[in-house]
């Protein structure tokens, strides 16, 4: 049986609460990662830059957690600065939102509106990142206090129970569509059960218990309003992706539905016959299409509000399946367009990503439509992966050309700022196709194009022949590297800056947050440091992979998150309740699992039927996962400081945040070598005597 021991003694700390310490480790662990969860969501709401940086968040709130875990040892009052940062930041950003982005780099698009109101990205993104640390480090600080008295993983074991409270709780949230006030009053509730006394007392005591409450109620309260104020307007609402804003008119006699997603306008519902009169090219797939017959039965992919739907009706379909990926926005369809396409008979609406609809259904249709499927976000927790990352990928476009009835067609239209862009789109149909598509391009400038590939060539009337892409279009994107709006093999200059800076401001945050002598506290567990970053790779992979097989929607998103949480919790039980083999005996059984992940082809996974390829997915993925912690949770136990040893895994996972940017380069079927590399920097710093020993 293995021994779960440790030497730390119980301390006494300045916590004056009623509640035990396995109760509010678990409070703590809970408030952290919901905080964290609702900062992101929250956060990329408002400033528009977000979308494009997902986990700009996400690493600020890991240096901020590995900064509270090594202060929590030697801070001698609780961190009110946490709910004070807290209230200013929400104040800032309602107070100067970003609700619109252009990029500027040569190597990076962003679809999204002409102008930028609110502060620079050079001044938001630094205030955002030092504040999510800040923030979190004092969750942080709360649960490191708890370590301390507790045994090495009796606490980690809590910790995890915390965490998976904390997803569960805003998963919960999401799917209800909860706006935001009801994230600050849980988070406001847990600040003031763990921070605010409770005890009774007199003079000074009773002022200083006073001022307590004051200083986390005050700055909460004020975080409260300004949530308030935005969950009560009557345009706003909120998907599990967006703040949505919607707003009614009429424009020369046609009723327009116009909706706005975290402050970039997204979609307009507009009638059929307006559509069409305004903007003809709508129409140009079932003109291209078919050789001039009518395609009965129709898929449309980023069916969104409607309109798409309404005009394939107009056009004489029989039957129209319309997958869109966020909820909110198909309801808003649904009630509010001119048309009512959604209530008509021969509509079916589906709520799922289009990708995982092709691979799950044995339908075949005459023309399967993209039909603008811009998400304007990023999937939480992949560094690069946005919701419609895999829909443009040479896979993708050769599953919908198995999807397609003799005689079909497959097309998209969106608008694009690079002539680049449109070539390797239509390069990336002429792939899957084996003949060229038809390229329609309107406008200057900013043009909409719309691309159309018939099954066959004979299935395609052209109004010209597209003449090839250019020599400098971007070979096409594919599953392992699906971003399509990247021009250039490397990563784009703007991420590396941004990193840089982000890994300076870590170092520089330990070293004055730790007073000197936190570096010199995590020197002997530099192992544990790399098995965090190699960690994180593993739940990037984890989180892209289960994408392509499953979908990007946020229900796939928070049962890999909360899947990954149990992974670990089941190798610490495991650890804490059976003798399991050596370190290196578990290294070999993570190695093992890498190589598996690594011979195992997607594309074997995605010709499965579904329940089989839930089964092998899970073994696959979560294999290293259980291994890498089982040897964590090994290590972790004999570590003579446990704060100093659990700060260097979190800190080691905001390292590995950061490395997940390579795939941009290599992949991310390439995350799992660098993960092989730190995993194998991991062994060779284990001590060697623990090692052989256990």
């Amino acid at each position: 049986m293995a021994v779960d021991s440790s030497t730390d003694h119980v301390t006494t700390t300045n916590w004056p609460s009623p509640f035990g310490v396995r109760t509010r480790l678990v409070a703590a662990s809970a408030l952290m990662l919901f905080t964290e969860l609702a900062l992101i969501r929250w956060t990329g709401s408002n400033v528009v830059h977000l979308s494009y940086f997902s986990n700009f968040v996400l690493l600020g709130s890991f240096l901020g957690i590995g900064i509270g875990v090594l202060r929590s040892g030697r801070a001698k009052r609780l961190p009110y600065y946490s709910p004070i940062m807290l209230g200013l930041l929400v104040l800032v950003i309602a107070w100067k939102p970003v609700t619109v982005n252009r990029g500027s780099s040569s190597s990076v698009i962003y679809f999204t509106s002409l102008n930028t109101t609110g502060p620079p990205v050079w001044v938001i993104l630094p205030i955002i990142f030092i504040a999510a640390a800040v923030v979190l480090a004092g969750p942080a600080e709360l649960v490191g206090r708890c370590f301390a008295e507790l045994p090495r993983l009796t606490a980690y074991r809590f910790d995890l129970i915390g965490s998976l409270a904390g997803i569960v709780t805003f998963t919960g949230l999401s799917f209800l569509g909860a706006p935001p006030i009801w994230w600050g009053l849980i988070v406001t509730i847990m600040f003031g059960l763990l921070m605010i006394p409770r005890t009774a007392a007199s003079g000074r005591r009773a002022v200083a218990m006073g001022l307590s409450a004051a200083m986390v109620l005050a700055p909460l309260l004020v975080m409260l309003g300004v949530l308030f104020h935005e969950s009560t307007k009557a345009d706003n609402s909120w998907s599990p992706y967006y703040k949505v804003q919607t707003k009614q008119y009429t424009w020369e006699g046609v009723p327009l539905l116009t909706i706005t997603v975290n402050g970039v306008p997204h979609q307009q519902a507009i009638p059929a016959d307006a559509r069409l009169q305004w903007e003809p090219q709508y129409g140009l797939p079932y003109e291209r299409a078919n050789v001039g017959k009518t395609p009965k039965n129709v898929l449309i992919i980023g069916a969104g509000s409607g309109s798409d739907v309404a005009i394939a009706l107009k056009k004489g379909a029989t039957h129209v399946d319309a997958v869109e990926i966020d909820p909110r926005i198909r309801d808003l369809g649904k009630a509010l367009h001119p048309d009512r396409p959604y209530q008509d008979p021969r509509v079916t609406s589906h709520i799922d990503d289009g990708r995982a609809y092709l691979s799950r259904t044995d339908k075949k249709y005459d023309l399967i439509l993209l039909a603008l499927p811009d998400s304007l976000t990023l999937v939480n927790g992949a560094s690069s992966l946005r919701l419609e990352s895999y829909l443009f990928t040479k896979q993708a476009f050769e599953s919908a050309r198995d999807h397609l009835n003799p005689g079909g067609a497959f097309a998209m239209y969106n608008y694009y700022r690079e002539t680049w862009l449109i070539d390797r789109l239509a390069s990336t149909a002429q792939q899957a196709f084996g003949h060229k598509p038809c390229v329609d391009k309107i406008g200057d400038g900013l043009q909409q194009a719309v691309v159309t590939v018939g099954l066959t060539e004979q299935d395609q009337t052209c109004a010209a022949e597209w003449p090839g892409p250019a020599a400098i279009t971007p070979p096409p994107a594919t599953d392992n590297r699906p971003f399509l709006y990247l021009f250039t093999d490397r990563i784009p200059s703007l991420y590396l800056v941004t990193l840089g800076l982000i890994l300076v401001a870590g170092l520089v945050g330990v070293g004055i947050a730790g007073g000197g002598s936190s570096y010199r506290r995590m020197r002997p567990y530099a192992d544990l440091f790399l098995l965090g970053a190699g960690f994180m790779l593993l739940e990037t992979k984890s989180i892209t992979g289960f994408a392509l097989l499953f979908g990007t929607t946020w229900v796939v998103n928070a049962i890999v998150f909360a899947g990954v949480l149990v992974a670990v919790l089941a190798a610490v039980e495991v650890t804490r309740r059976f003798r399991t083999p050596p370190v290196k005996v578990m290294f070999a059984v993570l190695f093992g699992g890498l190589a598996l992940s690594w011979v195992f082809p997607d594309s074997w996974l995605l010709s499965m039927p579904v329940g089989l390829r839930v089964i092998v997915a899970v073994l696959i993925a979560f294999t290293p996962i259980f291994a890498a912690n089982v040897i964590f949770a090994k290590r972790f136990t004999d570590t003579a400081d446990g704060t100093a040893s659990f700060g260097a895994n979190l800190l080691g996972a905001m390292l590995g945040g950061c490395l997940e940017y390579a795939a941009l380069i290599i992949g991310f079927h390439g995350l799992l070598i660098i993960a092989a590399l730190l995993y194998a920097g991991a062994f060779l710093l284990t001590p060697k005597a623990r090692s052989l020993a256990r």
